[in-house]
């Protein structure tokens, strides 16, 4: 009995080891930041409708046993390219936001598949392979942006174009579309404004999740993630599959993106993405989940404790040693930390389970004999 406690204590601790350790970084600077309850009360639910939707974006490939989709980034360009047509063409409003996210859906759709492809060629690598071809579709972002814009694809607004008269300048003001999503149906409580309707999307891309995991293609990649061989054998097409998750993981992005940016208001047109995978990914290890497994509550839990660690550590830095700057630092730090610890710990959970199941086959084999 003891035996199996001490068991049940050690697996609970090796699943949740990311989110124990932040609580404990949390508790630790929180009372040195001297920041209000209030305060980062207010800080979480800007955090929230800002970055869950792109966190949410990952699921579907976890699901599908591809691990975590550094490729999300394709999807993030293609929303930032809708941003760019909608601003030149002054659509505000909501009807801009939704434009920009039904223009990113052709470009995510190319680029998942083309992703997708790639990814099934890699098979066992994808993690990497996806990161890799973030970097390279960047290039080939910023040379459409940068020299495509204005000369081969038309571009009316001299607001957004260059001086030279070709290529989109480095800051974009989305001021037309700014918050129209958040402010649609504000709910006041105290001081706090809660954006209902940006909420109400999240919580509708939550019961599209629920409910693609219980059809036919949810079932499929769920199979396919626990064993691909056995996925296959069965007469599932894993290749098929696993581009369809990519797919609807890039344009969920490109959704996300563009929810991301009305929030901001500005689109910093050649590094807003570039971050945006990494911060997700960790966000959503930071919440309890792994490799091979993530649950919607993971992502939830994950953007408050990550965000939250962003809002007090660069005050708690200040106030412990004078210099803000180290928060800063120590933010960029704990990303990429996360991803580290979680990927070493997958790595230790998955040889374990092995050794284990030689262990399981060798004695059944003892048995026999």
């Amino acid at each position: 009995m003891l035996k199996n406690d001490k068991d049940n204590v050690i697996k609970f601790l090796e699943t949740n080891l990311v989110p124990i350790l932040f609580v404990i970084i949390i508790a630790f600077a929180l009372p040195l930041s001297g920041f209000s309850v209030r305060y980062l009360f207010n800080e979480i639910i800007v955090r929230l409708v800002r970055n869950l939707f792109l966190v949410l974006a990952l699921l579907l490939p976890i699901m599908a046993g591809m691990g975590l989709n550094f490729g999300m980034v394709l999807g993030a360009m293609a929303g930032e390219i809708g941003l760019i047509f909608i601003t030149d063409w002054n659509i505000t409003g909501l009807h801009g936001m939704f434009l920009a996210m039904i223009l990113s859906i052709p470009l995510s759709i190319l680029l998942g598949w083309m992703c997708g492809k790639i990814l099934n060629r890699a098979k066992g690598r994808e993690m990497v392979t996806s990161y890799i071809l973030g970097f390279f579709m960047n290039g080939v972002y910023q040379l459409v942006v940068l020299y495509g814009m204005g000369s081969v694809i038309p571009i009316a607004s001299d607001s957004i174009v260059l001086s030279r008269g070709y290529g989109i300048r480095n800051a974009v003001n989305l001021t037309g579309i700014r918050q129209s999503l958040d402010k649609l149906l504000p709910l006041k409580i105290g001081t706090t404004l809660i954006p209902v309707a940006t909420f109400a999307l999240i919580a509708v891309l939550c019961v599209f999740i629920i409910w693609f995991r219980r059809t036919k293609l949810g079932q499929d990649m769920r199979a396919i993630g626990q064993d691909m061989a056995v996925a296959e054998a069965s007469g599932i097409d894993v290749a098929r599959t696993r581009i369809i998750s990519i797919i609807i993981s890039t344009v969920l992005a490109g959704f996300g993106m563009v929810i991301y940016l009305q929030n901001i208001g500005t689109m910093n047109t050649y590094n807003s993405h570039e971050q945006v995978g990494m911060f997700s990914i960790a966000a959503l290890l930071v919440g309890g989940a792994s490799v091979n497994r993530a649950k919607i509550g993971n992502a939830i839990l994950g953007v408050v404790l990550f965000h939250l660690m962003f809002v007090i550590s660069p005050m708690a830095g200040k106030n412990l040693i004078g210099q803000a700057q180290l928060g800063e630092y120590f933010r960029v730090f704990v990303s990429y930390g996360v991803i580290s610890i979680s990927l070493v710990l997958y790595a230790i959970r998955k040889q374990r389970d092995k050794a284990r199941a030689g262990i399981a086959l060798a004695d059944a084999q003892e048995v026999r004999d």
